[in-house]
């Protein structure tokens, strides 16, 4: 396992020689093991319709981005294609997820995005849309859809970062990378900054979300000293350029979030306050449930339990695991006990990443 060993060479002086060796070892070993398996399934997952993608992408040099993945993801943001299934038609074709992960990331049911994903490769093949890469001028109009798919895949690889046998291990670093491509691509959109310093804060905690034994570790509890303070303070530099442009958008807003939660390496605290005004302003530009539900988990931590339940109450959001999390925490924050066992251990069930789940139901007997 050669890249097994280098990452050891380059990780272990950093950060001291982990507990048990092999099986850090075994889970590099792994991680590269998914790398080369989920690529072989990139290769074979898109659908014959978009197979003149790469085709076409390669015949055209002009204006080509520095990674043919990025090229795919700006060909695949064809303002012929509904914006609605843009992303989703870019993680399955260009990043090789299933119709069922894709579901996942946008909350929808399975069968109903295979069909929207069905329809829109229809409508590629029968309508003839040509799919030249864009000249740079047309770059910036399709870039929302490739922060969109970019997120999307960031958000599965973390959820997956620590399952050894997932197809998406390196999902994450992938995503981190597509985006710093883009900034380079596109050095005055203030989103794909604020997008890359979302997730280089998400990055810079991974080492603290399992402690020695592997059991997860939520963020309140994380010890700071293990969070990546290079890759934080990198994060900030291109936030600080994101807000020159004074263009605020989703993106940079879910930065500053993160931002907040940095930090408390330097004051030892976390300004829920000022989380839950930023989580007020993100609803207001993108009232997801995924949103909504931090903004309610925000202001549980910040004194508020009874707003925080009454917001996951109009929200509904019955198959969504955070929303059981959430509301666990909102009720035991209420005092209300037995609710709040039953909600952690629905949340529980919920729950694919087995440490997770574990750290639920521990709460549930707690």
């Amino acid at each position: 396992m050669p890249r097994a060993s280098a990452w050891r060479w380059k990780t272990w002086p950093a950060r001291g020689i982990p507990a048990r060796p092999e099986a850090w070892l075994l889970t590099a070993a792994r991680r590269v093991l998914g790398h080369r398996a989920r690529h072989a399934q990139v290769r074979n997952v898109a659908a014959t319709a978009l197979a003149q993608l790469a085709e076409e992408a390669q015949s055209n040099p002009a204006g080509a981005t520095p990674d043919h993945r990025l090229n795919l993801l700006f060909v695949c943001a064809h303002p012929a294609i509904d914006p609605a299934i843009q992303a989703p038609l870019m993680l399955q074709a260009v990043l090789g997820l299933d119709a069922a992960r894709i579901a996942a990331c946008f909350l929808v049911p399975p069968a109903a995005m295979g069909q929207r994903l069905v329809r829109a490769k229809a409508k590629i093949r029968d309508a003839g849309i040509g799919f030249a890469l864009p000249a740079p001028a047309d770059l910036p109009p399709r870039l929302d859809g490739v922060l969109r798919a970019i997120y999307a895949a960031y958000g599965t690889g973390w959820d997956e970062a620590f399952a050894a046998e997932s197809r998406h291990v390196g999902l994450a670093e992938e995503a981190v990378w597509l985006a710093r491509l883009v900034v380079a691509l596109l050095p005055d959109a203030a989103e794909a900054k604020g997008l890359l310093a979302l997730m280089l804060h998400c990055e810079a905690r991974r080492p603290a979300r399992r402690d020695g034994s592997g059991a997860f570790v939520p963020l309140a509890r994380q010890d700071t000293a293990r969070w990546d303070r290079p890759m934080m303070e990198e994060a900030e530099a291109l936030l600080r350029e994101a807000a020159r442009a004074a263009t605020p958008g989703r993106l940079q807003l879910e930065a500053a979030i993160q931002s907040v939660h940095a930090e408390r390496t330097a004051t030892g605290r976390t300004d829920w306050q000022a989380i839950v005004a930023l989580y007020g302003l993100l609803a207001q530009l993108s009232p997801t449930v995924g949103v909504q539900v931090a903004r309610a988990a925000a202001l549980a931590e910040a004194g508020d339990p009874a707003p925080s339940l009454a917001l996951l109450d109009a929200l509904a959001a019955t198959d969504y695991q955070p929303w059981w999390a959430c509301r666990a925490r909102a009720l035991t924050l209420l005092g209300r006990r037995a609710e709040a066992q039953a909600a952690f251990r629905h949340a529980a069930g919920l729950s694919t990443d087995p440490a997770v789940r574990t750290w639920l139901l521990a709460q549930a007997e707690a």
